[in-house]
């Protein structure tokens, strides 16, 4: 088993040149992806762009039910020229739930109970920065936004999935065999197991 410490103390496995831009994740600094390692594949290339959608006027019990009956746990809020709003997801639900039971609100429109600063993508973000977003933001996704902020589609961590597996070659298998052969292993008193 390998400890914590263990991979610390082993070489970097990049080269100097691999070294030379990078980028910070967390509290690590990673190498920056040579050219050709990540697909060129643009949000306006993986977005959905059939998205169940809520106005911010709709009753907050009405978008609660659509949420329900469409098992999604959130949804993109649009005014009538389609420009985004914001989102309403199931963290919008239980703010609206502990109002209810504390302070005894009626139902009130989606509009008050949407996150209205996620963070957006527009169409032409490459896939990596998708995936960077990700990780740097507690979201499930990503709303695709045009140049002038109307709501052109939605982008999933699975999305991202499956646009780098769709696009990344197949590994080729070697020959050469890789697993441990249960004749091999001995017991403690030099039998075979």
């Amino acid at each position: 088993m390998i400890s914590g410490e263990d991979l610390f103390d082993r070489p970097c496995p990049f080269s100097d040149e691999d070294l030379v831009m990078t980028k910070t994740i967390g509290t690590a600094t990673l190498p920056t992806p040579s050219p050709g390692t990540m697909p060129h594949v643009t949000a306006r290339e993986m977005m959905v762009r059939n998205l169940i959608t809520l106005s911010p006027t709709m009753d907050a019990l009405e978008a609660l039910d659509v949420l329900l009956r469409q098992r999604i746990s959130g949804a993109p809020v649009v005014d009538g020229d389609g420009h985004f709003v914001g989102v309403f997801s199931e963290k919008s639900c239980m703010k609206f739930v502990v109002g209810m039971a504390y302070e005894n609100l009626p139902s009130i429109p989606v509009g008050d109970l949407t996150d209205k600063n996620p963070p957006t993508i527009s169409e032409e973000t490459d896939l990596l920065t998708i995936a960077q977003t990700f990780l740097d933001a507690a979201c499930r996704r990503l709303p695709v936004l045009d140049s002038e902020g109307r709501l052109r589609g939605q982008i999933s961590r699975r999305d991202v999935m499956r646009a780098v597996r769709s696009h990344m070659e197949t590994p080729v298998k070697s020959n050469t065999p890789t697993g441990l052969y249960l004749s091999a292993i001995f017991s403690s008193d030099d039998r075979r197991v």
